[in-house]
């Protein structure tokens, strides 16, 4: 919701940072890609801009019509401005991608792509074609039509008399017409046609333009008088049913398609050779760069704050995340300075496998837990992470188990709901994972919650899985001691938020836990000490 207040883009770009890669050679791939996005902050507004242009031609293209549809006029015009804008599309791309700054190998891979359509032998005979017919197109500005009447002033014929570079005004064809059926002696004698105003009657199949002049005249006629003689009613023949205004445009289409015949069918001619001319497949890789875009913008904005950000490397052997000056990006994104923030350093390794988190009640155990799996989950989406350095080996997953909603623990109960979706999760994970646990089998008594955490935390010590286990249990991380004693390959850690006289440093350090589950702040927070209930009665 940070990087955009589009729902649409909030999703797409959500499905690409849930759908993790645990190929370190495709993060790094896609970390190159975002250097070059964020280094290069022209080319991310001219992709904007362009990609705002495809999107319209993909959504309201004539492409989207089903491909037995057969165009007219206006369908065709409209297609022919399509494949233009296509063509402008490529030519903007081709110079934007061709800035010698670009290093990553996906926009190099880009630019060979775009350069290839533009060096195709059809793309520059397309822009030739298409060049041509705009100018012809361009010119057309309006149509003289020619329409013959018999003795009862009903229409026989309609032709083509010019096709012109003008529009016609008002003033011109209005008057024109009112003084020629008003005043004495202004009707001709003849048709008198100028230069190469030629007549040219199309053929009428099936009632044709003729047809359909006659059915709309009627229409008119009798839609603005409802209440006519019947006597009236009768001389119109066969008054058009079912219709109404919007299928005026229709009816002029049909007319233009069959006085503009020859314009038409050098259109369709065009239009055939590119028929398959598509954005489709420029427009599939909007998804990734609005992804990239959105996310250099968002950290571009934070770094200007002060914020670090950092490009994330993979490391090798037992070390499996070396974590420096880590931060929760949520809790940067309230805050005008980086000086507000508390940084940590975290270790996963042989020895510091699974972390039992212990310290006060809201002193930033949850925080820390989801700064760690926010590093995973951007560092691998090829995305900078917030720290000053981070090294890490890629997970297949990150698992998390926080606390469920009330409505969905109804049936199960809050603890058979946490114990059914933690079986679930250990199911799934490999060594390969990131588990995550939020007060996980706090909601029942001490004694209960604690055998099952035990039981929980050895059997993530035999799968070797990467785990943050936050919790108010103390005594779970007591006997780290005793966990490491079962000869798993890896060991279990206790790890503090600590306290200094009382106050929250927020800092986190490897140590023994500090012993009271420091129920007297939960209870000095909510006024339930012994002190705090008498003074106040």
């Amino acid at each position: 919701k940070e990087l955009s207040s589009d729902i649409k883009e909030q999703n797409l770009i959500m499905s690409i940072i849930s759908n993790m890669t645990n190929d370190e050679r495709v993060a790094k791939y896609r970390q190159k890609v975002f250097v070059d996005i964020l280094e290069l902050p022209y080319i991310r507004k001219q992709m904007t801009e362009l990609f705002e242009r495809i999107e319209f031609l993909k959504d309201f293209g004539t492409a989207k019509r089903k491909s037995n549809e057969r165009l007219g006029i206006w369908g065709l015009l409209h297609r022919l401005y399509e494949i233009d804008d296509y063509i402008e599309c490529v030519e903007a791309m081709r110079e934007c991608l061709s800035d010698a700054q670009i290093r990553s190998q996906g926009l190099k891979d880009l630019r060979d792509f775009i350069n290839e359509i533009y060096e195709d032998s059809c793309f520059a005979q397309m822009k030739e074609d298409i060049s041509k017919l705009k100018i012809k197109t361009n010119d057309i500005k309006s149509i003289t039509v020619g329409i013959n009447l018999n003795e009862r002033f009903e229409a026989t014929s309609l032709g083509l008399v010019s096709i012109n570079k003008k529009p016609f005004k008002k003033s011109g064809i209005l008057s024109n017409f009112a003084d020629a059926i008003t005043a004495k002696n202004k009707l001709r004698e003849e048709s008198e046609w100028k230069g190469d105003m030629h007549y040219h009657q199309p053929e009428d199949e099936a009632g044709g333009v003729i047809g359909h002049i006659k059915r709309n005249a009627e229409f008119y006629a009798t839609q603005d008088a409802p209440f006519l003689d019947r006597r009236i009613r009768t001389t119109i023949a066969n008054v058009a049913e079912g219709d109404d205004v919007k299928n005026s445009t229709f009816y002029l289409e049909n007319v233009a398609n069959k006085i503009l015949d020859t314009i038409i069918r050098r259109l369709r001619e065009v239009m055939a050779k590119y028929s398959d001319i598509s954005i489709m497949s420029i427009s599939k890789i909007i998804p990734e760069f609005l992804y990239y875009i959105k996310f250099a913008e968002f950290i571009e904005k934070n770094t200007e704050k002060g914020f670090p950000f950092c490009e994330a490397e993979t490391v090798g052997g037992d070390k499996m995340m070396n974590a420096k000056g880590i931060y929760n990006l949520k809790l940067a994104l309230g805050k005008e300075s980086k000086d507000e923030i508390i940084y940590n350093d975290l270790v996963f390794d042989r020895e510091h496998t699974v972390y039992i988190l212990t310290g006060a009640n809201r002193g930033g155990k949850t925080t820390i837990t989801q700064a760690v799996g926010m590093m995973f989950a951007l560092a691998q989406g090829g995305i900078f992470v917030p720290a000053e350095s981070f090294e890490y080996k890629p997970v297949d997953c990150i698992y998390t188990h926080f606390p469920a909603d009330e409505d969905k623990t109804m049936d199960l109960g809050r603890l058979g709901e946490e114990c059914v979706r933690f079986k679930d999760i250990y199911t799934n994970v490999t060594r390969n994972s990131l588990v995550l646990l939020n007060e996980t089998f706090s909601t029942t008594s001490f004694e209960e919650g604690y055998y099952i955490a035990k039981d929980s935390v050895k059997a993530l010590l035999k799968k070797q899985v990467r785990t943050i286990y936050n919790t108010h249990m103390h005594k779970l991380a007591a006997d780290v001691n005793e966990l490491n004693g079962e000869g798993y390959d890896v060991m279990a850690s206790s790890i503090i938020v600590k306290s200094e006289e009382g106050k929250r440093s927020f800092k986190i350090e490897e140590a023994e836990p500090e012993g009271m589950s420091y129920a007297r702040d939960i209870a000095e927070k909510y006024g339930v000490t012994y002190e705090m209930l008498i003074n106040e009665n």
